[in-house]
């Protein structure tokens, strides 16, 4: 997918976005991922609560690991493939760039880091209470995002590649939402954490809502 046209210009900004941070650190995961990933998965994917079943199967390569307060936050910054991490950092940069520009970068960050732990609390539920399995990846917190510019910028449209469709950023967010929630109940697409991404956008709705209530605050990285 893409935007036709570029939201409005946001003021200038002073020092590395979150934004780029955030692709950069998600990248250097991966690579620190493919390099230890016996380390790496037992310690900073988000497990589930109780014991392990008896007959869980997992991949060879990927030792158990136990639930952990910090991999509320840190799952977020694992992938599963190239393609997974590719897709969330496109869409985090494509959808989370007009938003810091208009935003700032301490409302951005706290906008995201609460929707990801919103979503990763979610999850934790969902694996501990039914399927055992760890999780990884930005989707709760890209989810997040892609609400929050439905609802920042309703009328700008969205270029869907697969169709390619152009379509009102309002009603791609209305679709995808109806979509992640007629797949988590039937259970269509298994090993998507589709109740996170719901999560997600559910904790980035309540924070737009409760912003409109009082002003943004003061990012002095901004001119």
């Amino acid at each position: 997918m893409r935007r036709e046209r570029e939201g409005p210009e946001g003021r200038e900004r002073r020092g590395p976005s979150v934004v780029g941070l955030l692709l950069l650190v998600n990248g250097l995961s991966f690579l620190i991922e493919m390099a230890l990933p016996g380390w790496i998965f037992p310690r900073l994917a988000l497990w589930p609560l109780g014991p392990v079943p008896a007959d869980l199967a997992l991949p060879p390569d990927m030792p158990l690991g136990e639930f952990h307060l910090w991999q509320l936050l840190s799952y977020a910054f694992l992938h599963g493939s190239l393609f997974h991490l590719g897709i969330n950092m496109f869409v985090l940069w494509m959808f989370g760039s007009p938003l810091e520009r208009d935003w700032g970068s301490q409302r951005f960050a706290a906008y995201y880091v609460l929707c990801v732990l919103a979503a990763g609390a979610v999850q934790l539920v969902v694996v501990s209470t039914g399927a055992y399995a760890p999780t990884v990846g930005a989707s709760g917190g890209v989810y997040a995002l892609l609400l929050a510019f439905g609802m920042r910028y309703p009328n700008q449209y969205i270029l869907l590649l697969i169709p390619p469709i152009p379509m009102k950023a309002k009603y791609f967010v209305i679709v995808i939402g109806l979509v992640e929630l007629w797949s988590g109940i039937a259970g269509t697409r298994q090993g998507v954490a589709h109740f996170a991404h719901l999560a997600g956008m559910v904790a980035g709705l309540v924070l737009m809502l409760a912003w409109r209530q009082r002003p943004p605050p003061v990012d002095r990285r901004h001119g």
